[in-house]
């Protein structure tokens, strides 16, 4: 057995996106940093598309306005740890009212 696949975690979580402006370019750039600071590979899905949670441009490119749903992946050693973090930004509206 690969020791590195019973190692690697995978965490999936669906989030909703509450904030009046949507994803616009302060909370991607809070997403992009958050992420950055795990070692899993995550991905923003939603939209039809997938794309890297560690790049503020590629959040961008999902035009997720409010009330839009979408899918944290993340896969590695702390890929939960890292879906929660970015679970509590979306759940706080990234510090917007």
């Amino acid at each position: 057995m690969d020791s590195s696949a019973a190692t690697a975690e995978q965490c999936v979580r669906q989030v909703l996106v509450t904030n009046q402006l949507g994803l616009h370019a302060r909370p991607a750039s809070q997403i992009a940093r958050e992420a950055q600071a795990f070692a899993a590979q995550i991905v923003i899905a939603g939209q039809g598309q997938s794309v890297d949670a560690k790049s503020i441009l590629d959040i961008l490119t999902l035009s997720a306005a409010m009330g839009s749903t979408l899918e944290i992946r993340a896969s590695g050693a702390d890929a939960a740890q890292a879906v929660d973090r970015l679970t509590e930004l979306f759940a706080a509206k990234f510090g917007e009212r």
